[in-house]
């Protein structure tokens, strides 16, 4: 018997696919600065940006109970702005130099321009806000952005990398994933049919848990041309996630020194990186990080029991097996 495919992100964006057409005509008339050096940046950060799925997630909760608001498409393009601001600041300060295969800004650029222009994205998203009229979504995705960034200093700050816990992995999980999502879906529900607001609140945060943990699962497991970074990546930034923190509980003295020496070389090569990724799968790291993130899928699933029917809320679920089962 064949288990059936995953869906494609196609299939989650199909039921709001017109809406998202507006959403990016909508960032596209947002960036530019009539300043010729600042359009030109940002017509290339445009081209590295990808999916919409934030912006989808947001129209998808605001069709659920079928009153869609037209207020939404500009809280998507919003939310898409800060995501993208998010990933130019990232990349700048991880000193990262591709994404999706094509170089980072700060690659193209500098980390100057990087920077500059994440601040730009930041402002420009704040400015589109304040036409809406209404304080609480200013509020709202502030506080994720703030979340964010507590998040990237929490981790830029460790002192002993490897001594990062679980518990402050999910932390960081929550400040750079989950609070922007869970803002996109409670801003849905906010300006769709009202009382989904909380329901859909608690489904973005633990579907942004799902989509993080699942992220960092393919950093260990996905080859370079499906995610368009390095294989091993987070380990060349001495970066440590769910897999890597299961597996050291699990390893042997001498695995554990194998990934000290690693953490204690600036620039570990290519092959000191293959032996810790294969020491992470030899020791159940990467079935633990799976089974995890499958457990944050279940809970977001949760929240949507008992709203209303329709093509938006299937769409919803069809999005929690999209992350949890990608491959990219």
């Amino acid at each position: 018997m064949f288990e059936a495919a995953p869906p494609t992100l196609q299939i989650v964006k199909e039921p709001v696919a017109q809406r998202l057409e507006e959403v990016e005509a909508a960032i596209t008339s947002m960036v530019p600065a009539d300043y010729e050096a600042t359009d030109a940046v940002s017509e290339y950060i445009l081209s590295l940006s990808g999916k919409l799925f934030r912006p989808a997630i947001l129209l998808l909760a605001n069709g659920v109970g079928d009153q869609p608001s037209q207020n939404a498409i500009r809280l998507a393009a919003v939310v898409e702005l800060i995501h993208v601001a998010t990933l130019v600041h990232d990349d700048a300060v991880d000193h990262s130099v591709r994404r999706r295969g094509l170089p980072t800004v700060n690659a193209r650029f500098s980390h100057q321009i990087a920077i500059i222009m994440g601040d730009y994205l930041y402002s420009r998203a704040v400015m589109e806000l304040a036409l809406l009229g209404d304080v609480e979504p200013i509020y709202m995705l502030g506080y994720a952005a703030n979340r964010m960034t507590i998040g990237e200093m929490r981790q830029l700050v460790s002192h002993d990398t490897l001594m990062f816990s679980e518990e402050d992995y999910y932390r960081l999980c929550e400040c750079k994933t989950a609070a922007l999502m869970a803002a996109a879906c409670e801003l849905g529900g906010m300006y769709g049919a009202g009382f989904t607001r909380e329901p859909l609140k608690d489904f973005g945060f633990n579907l942004g848990m799902a989509f993080q943990v699942t992220d960092d699962l393919l950093d260990y497991t996905a080859p370079a041309d499906v995610t368009g970074k390095p294989s091993g990546q987070d380990l060349r930034e001495h970066k440590v996630t769910l897999p890597l923190i299961a597996a050291l509980r699990e390893m042997a003295p001498s695995d554990q020194r194998v990934v000290r020496d690693l953490f204690n070389r600036p620039d570990p090569p290519d092959d000191a990186v293959r032996t810790v990724v294969e020491a992470v799968g030899r020791t159940g790291g990467l079935e633990y990080a799976r089974s995890r993130g499958e457990e944050y899928g279940d809970r977001a699933r949760s929240c949507l029991e008992g709203l209303p029917v329709g093509d938006c809320l299937d769409a919803l679920h069809a999005a929690v097996d999209f992350v949890t089962q990608r491959q990219s």
